[in-house]
């Protein structure tokens, strides 16, 4: 990795807290899709509608992709916690080199 890791820290924060709010987005829109999905089955009681919807193909897609975005997102957040690894190695491995030269 380049000598720059406060550029790298940057550019993988950024791109860590896009995907991070993707990912939110689709948890937090999960009861919305669900009600919408449901009021497309016409009227019917609520406990029939959800058991259709969570049944079908159009709900197991959400949910895919919603646990798709989560994983996205953690891997984003690895890289980030990998740079900042990064960085605590390289302050150590200076300070212990200032300790050698003086002694």
């Amino acid at each position: 990795m380049a000598e720059n890791l406060s550029e790298h820290f940057r550019i993988a924060a950024r791109d860590f807290c896009e995907k991070e709010a993707a990912a939110n987005l689709l948890e937090q829109t999960k009861s919305s899709v669900l009600a919408q999905l449901m009021t497309k089955q016409g009227d019917i009681p609520v406990n029939r509608a959800e058991q259709i919807v969570k049944a079908g193909e159009d709900w197991q897609a959400f949910i895919a992709s919603m646990v798709e975005a989560r994983k996205v997102a953690n891997v984003a957040k690895l890289k980030l916690e990998y740079i900042r690894m990064l960085f605590s190695e390289r302050q150590s491995a200076e300070a212990n080199a200032r300790a050698e030269r003086r002694m």
